[in-house]
């Protein structure tokens, strides 16, 4: 026997368990469930040199995130011109409203067929809790997923978190990247579409939905 086997091991104190965060369903896609996707496939802006691209909606039963993505090519710039886009491309935020002057990040807005509308030019900044009471809807949100760029190129994707599902009829998907030299466009989507997709939710513990 060495010298601390000869020392009793503590017993381990009781750990409280910690109670599962659910966050409210305008924060954001469900957990716990599997998705039906819908392909888009929509170029929400192009030219020779940028494309803005709506690839797919995964329909959640509270909502539906939107898979966004965006290139640019390099024309004209000369060497600074292209750092500062690269260094815009970049900052963190992206989406984000910046004081009260003209907004020239990449924002996303929707309107729905009741006229009913929402933008994320207002949206709580990353890291602020979402708001305990349940706000007005629609409340939309983008998420940015990541980026690349080169001498050439810059590559960057993100989501487009809607809450609650459309209704039935047309919805506006509106977006505006002055920065880039996009002015405000947009595509109309088939609303009923992705709600009647929400009817193929999985959920991954249907056990936990089932009433005591």
């Amino acid at each position: 026997m060495t010298f601390f086997q000869d020392f009793p091991v503590p017993p381990r104190p009781p750990q409280p368990r910690a109670t599962r965060y659910i966050p409210p369903p305008w924060a954001g896609a469900p957990a716990h469930e599997l998705p039906v996707a819908v392909h888009l496939g929509r170029f929400l802006h192009r030219t020779p040199t940028m494309a803005l691209t709506l690839r797919s909606a995964d329909v959640y039963s509270t909502g539906c995130v939107f898979n966004v993505g965006w290139l640019f090519r390099r024309g004209e710039q000369d060497e600074d011109s292209w750092a500062d886009l690269h260094h815009v491309f970049f900052q963190p935020g992206i989406g984000h409203r910046r004081g009260a002057g003209q907004q020239t990040n990449l924002m996303f807005g929707v309107e729905l067929p009741d006229g009913s509308k929402a933008s994320t030019a207002h949206q709580p900044l990353p890291g602020f809790p979402e708001p305990a009471v349940e706000p007005d809807p629609p409340v939309i949100a983008l998420n940015g997923g990541g980026g690349s760029g080169g001498d050439d190129e810059l590559a960057g994707s993100g989501t487009v978190w809607l809450w609650p599902l459309p209704p039935a009829g047309e919805l506006r998907l509106v977006v505006q990247w002055t920065q880039f030299g996009l002015a405000e466009t947009s595509v109309m989507l088939d609303g009923g579409a992705l709600r009647d997709a929400a009817a193929g939710v999985q959920r991954f513990f249907p056990e936990e939905d089932t009433p005591a």
